[in-house]
């Protein structure tokens, strides 16, 4: 009797330690969004005039994504039209073209922009 009830409490123990690790995993799985063609997104700027001269209404931006340890390698993953404007710093977007995760930037000649998802 007294085995019984020493496996009990050891696989309640085991079971209350491994639990948070099974939580953990699951929410970075869950941090790689990808958004494809015709979602919407956001894509923030800095707000200042070169942003705003530079990248217009129907614009059609190159997304990269920065890989590689220190992230000195920038691969291009798709494209994005630029539909209006979502407040002060950001841009509202559709995706035209590829794959794109949220932390991918758009750019236009010297302007960029992040990718983010919509709120």
């Amino acid at each position: 009797m007294r085995k019984i009830i020493l496996f009990a409490i050891l696989a309640a123990f085991i079971t209350a330690v491994s639990a948070p690790v099974t939580v953990h995993a699951a929410d970075k799985i869950k941090g790689e969004v990808v958004m494809k063609v015709g979602n919407k997104v956001n894509l923030f700027h800095s707000g200042t005039a070169d942003v705003k001269k530079e990248i217009c209404l129907g614009d059609t931006l190159t997304v990269y994504r920065e890989q590689g340890k220190n992230r000195q390698q920038k691969i291009e993953v798709g494209q994005v039209k630029v539909l209006g404007y979502a407040g002060e710093h950001y841009f509202e977007a559709e995706i035209v073209k590829g794959e794109i995760k949220t932390g991918d930037i758009a750019t236009k000649n010297t302007a960029s922009c992040l990718v983010m998802k919509p709120s």
